[in-house]
């Protein structure tokens, strides 16, 4: 796929997603200037003239004849073909239609098998897709009705391919095709597919979540999902997956939620969220989980705040104390691994919630882990 000069941005040499002029004439992709002014450059990095404006002006000249080339038949590079291969590549047009189209199983397949090897070997390539509009039919390919309980090979493929082609940046505007997710019958299929799917799939999904609860452009979605019960209740128990690749992401997914608006970071401590990642911690801590805790402790000893509010949740919640014990074994974990941490939780009052929890009636295991993080501060 040979791109005309003009198509490239000066600064990535990439395809331009959204061409933009600066003051001096000079067109460049926003992403790419906007983390040059960012940087504090105040020159054009092309021309290296002064800016005495640095207001971005969208080329939407540009950005029309970009769209009209794709739209034709460009061909589809083919890195690794072999010396005696002269069989003509699919144009990315003619993939795309042939995935929108009622083709067979199997030529939907190869065609997915084409869309994720360019997607993986060729950021071009993955940039020119994105602006053909491959995302939302890769979506619609997964997610439809009636609602699968686990996915084919063909609808695994095409979450792949989406999964590789969602955009870097939370604030892209491509990221709006998630929002057919807000349909009745696509929640379904979500809730159903991190219920039953396989690990990959579920893994997947997350990390679909994870997006949609930081990008911009999904804002409602994100509040959406938050409000579902069916999907905390589907999510959650993925934080103790057997499988090393599906806890790591749904820590990710759970915690992009908690992080996200306030109406959603409420709905995810509604449904539990905040036990159930202490006891993802502590669950990892004993050495139960797979990925998901490889250096949990670490990474929360790191986070600024962490160690605090840990410590707030050793004596404040339900009368079941469940919350309690995870919260007591979470910190266990972080305080043996880190003496600022210990410090932290010291300083945080943990000894005194610690008596308190053993003068209540928690259980046998909230006291014993309770006991054990109280001689652990005693030997300081």
């Amino acid at each position: 796929m040979s791109i005309p000069h003009l198509f490239r941005c000066p600064i990535s040499l990439d395809i331009f997603t959204d061409p933009v002029t600066l003051c001096t004439g000079q067109t460049y992709d926003r992403p790419c200037i906007e983390r040059w002014l960012a940087a504090g450059h105040r020159t054009c990095p092309v021309t290296m003239q002064p800016l005495g404006d640095a207001v971005l002006v969208p080329n939407r000249t540009l950005r029309h004849l970009i769209e009209r080339w794709l739209s034709t038949d460009q061909q589809v590079p083919e890195p690794t073909a072999a010396d005696d291969d002269h069989a003509e590549e699919p144009s990315l047009a003619a993939l795309k239609r042939c995935l929108q189209s009622g083709a067979g199983a199997n030529a939907k397949v190869a065609a997915l098998k084409k869309v994720a090897t360019l997607a993986s070997e060729s950021d071009v390539g993955r940039a020119c897709m994105l602006q053909l509009g491959f995302l939302p039919v890769l979506l619609q390919l997964v997610f439809h009705a009636p609602a699968p309980w686990d996915l084919s090979e063909q609808e695994e493929l095409a979450l792949q391919c989406a999964l590789s082609l969602l955009p870097p940046s939370p604030t892209s505007p491509q990221h709006g095709c998630l929002n057919m997710l807000k349909t009745e019958a696509s929640l379904t299929s979500l809730v159903r597919l991190l219920e039953r799917g396989r690990a990959r799939v579920r893994a997947g999904l997350c990390r679909l979540l994870e997006t949609i609860a930081t990008a911009a452009a999904t804002r409602e979605l994100a509040l959406a999902a938050a409000a579902s019960p069916r999907v905390w209740q589907a999510l959650l128990p993925l934080l103790q997956h057997g499988d090393e690749r599906v806890p790591g992401a749904a820590v990710r997914a759970v915690a992009a939620v908690c992080c996200a608006a306030e109406p959603a970071r409420g709905s995810a401590v509604h449904h539990g969220a905040v036990p159930a990642l202490l006891k993802c911690l502590s669950w990892a801590s004993a050495g139960k989980g797979g990925g998901g805790g490889g250096g949990a402790a670490a990474a929360v000893a790191r986070e600024p705040g962490a160690v605090r509010a840990l410590v707030r949740h050793v004596f404040m919640m339900s009368s079941s104390n469940e919350g309690s014990e995870h919260a007591v074994a979470a910190l266990l974990a972080v305080c043996r691994e880190s003496r600022a941490a210990r410090s932290e939780a010291a300083g945080a009052g943990v000894v005194t919630q610690v008596l308190l929890l053993l003068q209540s009636q928690c259980g046998t295991r909230a006291k014993t882990k309770a006991r054990s993080l109280l001689k652990l501060f005693r030997s300081m």
